[in-house]
């Protein structure tokens, strides 16, 4: 049994020009594909062949470093596609409500994180995250994931180099302005809340 790699959920030119159809193919189709291919080559044969890429990413986190990286890279990288959406939208209902308790306002929350994407230093993912029914905003470094630590991922942007160089260069605030401004997936986010247990990366499939 192998992962797949996660199919982007629109066109390669919807997200433009917050990011190009040049930088998705790299970061798609490259990137991500190659934490994919990874993650399969290291559990191919083992205890972990089969197993849901979440159980993957618990059983190599302190013990494997290069398959932690690699595991948790294609769950970050899965979750930030849906994370995303081509429509401006906005929270309602509970996570609205959610919003406005622990950030004062939408207007709050997206300066709030804007400025943590923004102040995250070298590479590394800026999340919205629930844990005890409170929301809050968390960063985590280079390869970590959220994925297995107990928090519920709500929505993530990508602030490694490769998610907005080609793009903005080294204007970090502008991609996360467009995207924070333009691009966050609110119904991904409500679902998120909603659900039971968190997001998972699609089961492992027969290639």
């Amino acid at each position: 049994m192998a992962f797949e790699l996660i199919p982007l959920p629109y066109d390669s030119e919807a997200l433009a020009p917050a990011i190009s159809a040049e930088t998705l193919s790299f970061h798609h189709g490259k990137h991500h594909k190659a934490y994919v291919d990874k993650t399969n080559a290291a559990v191919e044969g083992t205890d972990l062949d089969g197993a849901s890429l979440e159980a993957v990413i618990a059983k190599a986190r302190g013990t494997n470093q290069g398959l932690f990286n690699n595991a948790a890279q294609s769950w970050n990288h899965g979750f930030y596609w849906y994370s995303l959406s081509p429509n401006a939208s906005a929270p309602s209902g509970d996570l609205a409500a959610k919003i406005d308790e622990a950030f004062g306002s939408l207007e709050n929350f997206n300066k709030q994180f804007a400025e943590r994407g923004v102040g995250h230093f070298a590479s590394g993912w800026v999340w919205l995250a629930e844990k005890g029914g409170k929301l809050s905003i968390e960063e985590t470094h280079d390869g970590d994931t959220l994925a297995d630590q107990g928090f519920r991922p709500l929505l993530t942007i990508d602030v490694w180099e490769h998610a907005y160089y080609l793009d903005h260069q080294n204007q970090r605030p502008v991609y996360l302005k467009e995207l924070i401004e333009k691009h966050l997936n609110w119904d991904f986010a409500a679902e998120n809340l909603a659900r039971e247990g968190t997001w998972s990366y699609p089961a492992p499939t027969y290639a």
